[in-house]
């Protein structure tokens, strides 16, 4: 009797709380430290950037709209789906080339990141806004708002720790995201989208894109419906040229420079800032009633 062949996993994109497999029917190949194919990863193309930007789109009104608590009940259970489905995601890092004990501190440290900023939903609004002074019988009261919809770059690596600590940032305060996975690296991340299906994530709120980054890369910067992108992964060369193409539709872009800095670091790689970087400050004026 002939051994049974292991049955290979399809890595498919997360759009709309759905698994599509990318519409140009595109793909790429994911090697090994020691250049042995683990899979083929979609390769997504313009078309699936614009399907997630208005699933993300769709989702913004409900996602921000939820309670603060709410929200950080949700993220709360991803750290645990993520926690029940760690050793899988240490698995995939170890297979991409991670050593087996980095594998776990990294996955370990996903998890610690999700609870980190589940703490801060119902906080940050407290740090962020304020009740100003004013000459005259009003109150003035400066609220932090969601941006809007996210596009996320994530780093190269680490891949599924990288991915995290920008992502839960911008969700946490309401936004939604299309986040573009690392390109060498993308099992684990593509694997986030099945903790978020199991998560109560509302369809939508987070999208994931496996693919060529210099190809979406630039559509995303260009995107009229995209309120803000995260730079963090686009190559050194490449961040001039999609800040100019963000500038030219108003898009803020946040950058965060990762360059010699621990992503298990919890003093450096994570923080409220990083819920800041993705808000809008509303003021509004009250008259004080007699």
């Amino acid at each position: 009797m002939s051994p049974r062949l292991a049955v290979r996993k399809t890595y498919k994109l997360y759009i709309n709380g759905e698994f599509p497999r990318t519409e140009s029917g595109r793909y790429y190949t994911v090697t090994g430290k020691g250049g042995e194919l683990l899979a083929n990863a979609s390769r997504g193309s313009r078309k699936d950037l614009r399907n997630a930007v208005v699933a993300a789109r769709k989702a913004l009104g409900g996602w921000g709209a939820k309670t603060a608590y709410n929200r950080g009940q949700i993220l709360y259970r991803i750290a645990e789906v993520c926690e029940s489905r760690a050793a899988e995601l240490v698995d995939e890092l170890r297979r991409q080339g991670s050593p087996a004990a980095d594998a776990r501190r990294e996955v370990e440290a996903v998890i610690d990141r999700w609870v980190y900023y589940a703490g801060w939903s119902d906080k940050y609004t407290q740090l962020f806004g304020s009740v100003n002074p004013v000459a005259g019988p009003y109150y003035n009261f400066t609220v932090p708002e969601p941006t809007g919809v996210v596009g996320v770059v994530a780093p190269e690596e680490p891949a599924l720790l990288g991915l995290v600590s920008r992502i839960a940032p911008a969700i946490v305060g309401g936004n939604t995201v299309v986040a573009l996975t690392s390109e060498k690296q993308p099992l684990a991340a593509i694997t986030l989208g099945e903790v978020f299906e199991t998560s109560d994530v509302p369809a939508g709120v987070v999208n994931l894109l496996s693919g060529i980054k210099s190809e979406l890369v630039p559509w995303m910067a260009a995107h009229m419906d995209v309120n803000a992108i995260d730079t963090t992964g686009v190559d050194t060369q490449a961040i001039a040229t999609v800040q100019k193409t963000a500038a030219e539709n108003v898009k803020r872009v946040v950058h965060f420079d990762a360059a010699g800095i621990g992503w298990d670091d919890t003093r450096r790689s994570q923080g409220p800032y990083a819920i800041f970087d993705f808000q809008e400050s509303k003021t509004v004026w009250h008259p004080i009633g007699m």
